[in-house]
């Protein structure tokens, strides 16, 4: 069983469905409102651990009634909270989706997420023994992903940094990653003065960039490989993208080659569109193996 060490943030998710996305100004009438466990970090904690990994959770939480239903979500899931604490007098991150004309547009408020600083991950230090991979993503502080970063390269831990919500990174960083695994729009706020190709020839089997409906695409030091996705109907996209990081890492931990492990990860991230909320489709190991 690999051992997966999420660093990352946890929310609570409040979702708003409508057949119509409002412009500004506007004002429409919606057709639900569900409020689902979220946070890209959280997300991805339990992704990797319906999909077989032993996973342990670095974040925070709030002290407010959204902090119980987060941590009582991890537990069911099987993802050790021992390295998650509550924030006194601040609130529990959350999300708030609109979900129309089969896309998702999301306002992300981080607040106690704000406090997974580098200090509160040097007293988490003991989570990282025997790690087979580390994942990160950018709903929590710059100063902490870079500082994360400088642990995995030092304790030669591989680090997947899923660099989502977009913004500028540090070349340290990049360098100090195994693998990055922007969207389109996110390879283009990283990697602003390259093109897609002239980006992934300057990170052979490093960068990879999901490209929706399309695949993934990455070079793997000879030729340039766009894995296809699978075509399925989507109820819901939100937490593809991290159905399909953990899934990815879950794949590389385990030890299997590159192209595989993009392919599990197509997979996996496929059957998570096909049901509510962004850990509602979350597959569990046997469904992806069953469709592969």
């Amino acid at each position: 069983m690999a051992k997966i060490i999420v660093v990352g943030s946890s929310s609570i998710d409040l979702v708003v469905t409508s057949s119509i996305r409002p412009g500004a100004g506007e004002t429409v009438l919606g057709e639900s409102f569900k409020t689902v466990p979220g946070g890209k970090g959280a997300n991805q904690a339990v992704a990797a651990a319906r999909l077989g990994a032993d996973v342990t959770m670095i974040g925070r939480v709030g002290d407010d009634h959204f902090a119980k239903e987060i941590l009582d979500n991890f537990k069911c899931n099987g993802v050790s909270i021992d390295y998650v604490e509550p924030v006194t007098h601040m609130e529990s991150g959350t999300a708030h989706i609109i979900l129309a004309e089969g896309d998702n547009s999301i306002v992300v408020i981080k607040a106690a997420n704000n406090m997974v600083t580098p200090d509160y991950i040097d007293n988490s230090m003991s989570a990282f023994a025997g790690a087979n991979m580390v994942m990160i993503q950018q709903e929590i502080p710059v100063e902490t992903v870079t500082h994360v970063s400088r642990i995995c390269k030092k304790l030669h831990i591989p680090l997947l940094l899923n660099p989502a919500p977009a913004r500028p990174l540090e070349e340290e960083v990049i360098e100090n990653a195994a693998y990055i695994t922007p969207n389109e729009h996110e390879a283009k706020v990283l990697f602003s003065s390259l093109s897609v190709a002239e980006a992934l020839r300057k990170y052979p089997n490093k960068l990879f960039i999901t490209e929706g409906s399309k695949g993934v695409r990455y070079f793997d030091g000879l030729n340039e490989v766009l894995v296809p996705s699978y075509k399925v109907e989507a109820v819901d996209t939100t937490g593809a993208g991290d159905t399909f990081n953990a899934a990815f890492a879950v794949a590389l931990a385990e030890g299997k080659p590159l192209f595989e492990s993009v392919r599990f990860a197509n997979r996996a991230a496929s059957l998570s569109v096909t049901k509510f909320g962004a850990q509602g489709g979350m597959p569990h190991r046997q469904e992806v193996e069953a469709q592969m």
